[in-house]
């Protein structure tokens, strides 16, 4: 499909921001046709390093997650902290649709790259913030990452853990991602807005305010003054139909059956053991859940008999709802992600699939993803198409402001 078909095509976005959250949403704004310049500083973005910094990163011989998150992009150095360059920064903004920003308020404060600085500039800019904690509050000002402000201040970390047992550790970005997407909600939002009004206007969104939208049971329970202990531990579940099952061949199914007394003579029926289906301590759900433990014990021993692939073929027949729990290494050969456009082709000669951002539209087909830019690489061709002249751009280069 031609780019002039995508509908974000002919939108201008400065993405002003560093690592993965914000750089995310501007990800998805590319991939729907929109032009993104990415500001960096001379020493560039630290997630062009996070894979070889982080020890929670999988090494590779290609630097997937600078591709993944820098893809059709292009490259702008400019060292706001010098005056020269925060002046040819307001030539951007000027010409600019969208500005993304994730600078804690006293750093935006002290660039003077506030929504009210950029809003002088260019009334009709879209300012998209993002933040750790919000913008307002004693915690305003804290940085914020995913692990710390969506898992670990949300309650997330605690609502999955075992009891007994300590917080569990998120992979890496998992919160950034799902963060992304509101702010990416938000600034289409403003889109709509300003179409009907002409106006531009400030959004955004904070890693904690997504990581208790994603906690939303366990924390709106809580607002309710309703708590549940710490999770069990699978032998001993709070309800054995919605549990994980170790299967012969070492994989993990996870059954959910929300329709218990409906699922029960299926799922009895399925693993083989039909006479379950009139055990009287069993016949119904209050039942169930008082002899869970041993209701997991017959389910565990059954599933551990056959392998995945049995169970995946039984369970699938019987309408019962489960699904694997599946590895990583398990990602590149899952024909349903690719059928279904999770994972998709590139034109990065290193990387020849990517995940695509989950959004589908039946009018247009995401553009296909080319190699994230070097350091630097588009400076004197962005400035360019600002006004700037090369005697401007070179003294520019000659006093560090641009690379």
């Amino acid at each position: 499909m031609a780019e002039s078909a995508l509908p974000l095509q002919g939108l201008k976005v400065l993405d002003i921001s560093s690592f993965i959250a914000a750089p995310a949403a501007a990800v998805v704004l590319g991939d729907w046709g929109a032009d993104v310049v990415k500001v960096e500083g001379p020493e560039g973005d630290p997630n062009r390093r996070i894979m070889t910094d982080s020890a929670n990163y999988p090494k590779a011989a290609v630097n997937y997650p600078w591709e993944m998150d820098s893809r059709n992009k292009r490259s702008l150095v400019l060292d706001l902290k010098k005056p020269e360059a925060r002046a040819a920064l307001d030539r951007l903004i000027e010409k600019s649709d969208i500005l993304i920003c994730n600078f804690p308020p006293p750093v935006r404060d002290k660039l003077k790259l506030t929504y009210e600085d950029a809003k002088k500039v260019n009334p009709k800019l879209i300012y998209a913030s993002l933040t750790g904690y919000g913008e307002s509050g004693p915690d305003r000002d804290r940085p914020g990452f995913d692990a710390t402000a969506y898992f670990a201040r949300s309650g997330l970390l605690d609502a999955q853990r075992y009891e007994g047992g300590p917080p569990g550790v998120p992979g890496p970005a998992q919160g950034d991602r799902a963060t992304a997407m509101a702010l990416v909600s938000s600034i289409l939002m403003a889109l709509i807005h300003r179409m009907k009004t002409g106006e531009g206007s400030w959004v955004g969104t904070s890693l904690l305010g997504n990581g208790l939208w994603s906690c939303g049971v366990i924390a709106q329970a809580a607002l309710a003054n309703a708590y549940l202990p710490h999770r069990p531990p699978p032998e001993r579940p709070r309800s054995a139909l919605g549990n994980i099952y170790r299967t012969s061949d070492d994989r993990w199914l996870q059954l959910t059956i929300v329709q218990e007394d409906k699922m029960w003579p299926p799922l009895a029926e399925a693993i083989g053991r039909p006479e379950l289906i009139a055990d009287d301590r069993f016949a119904q759900t209050a039942e169930r859940r008082k002899r869970s433990a041993e209701l997991a014990a017959i389910l565990s021993e059954a599933f551990a008999s056959e392998p995945y692939a049995h169970w995946g073929r039984v369970l699938a027949a019987g309408g019962i709802t489960f699904g694997v729990i599946s590895r990583p290494q398990d990602v590149p050969h899952d024909e349903q992600a690719v059928a279904c456009g999770a994972i998709v082709d590139t034109a990065i000669p290193e990387l020849p699939r990517t995940l695509s951002n989950p959004i589908r539209l039946g009018f247009a087909e995401q553009r296909t993803a080319h190699p994230a830019p070097g350091l630097g690489q588009h400076s004197e061709q962005i400035l360019r198409e600002v006004g700037l002249e090369a005697r401007e751009i070179a003294a520019l280069k000659s006093i560090g402001a641009v690379k």
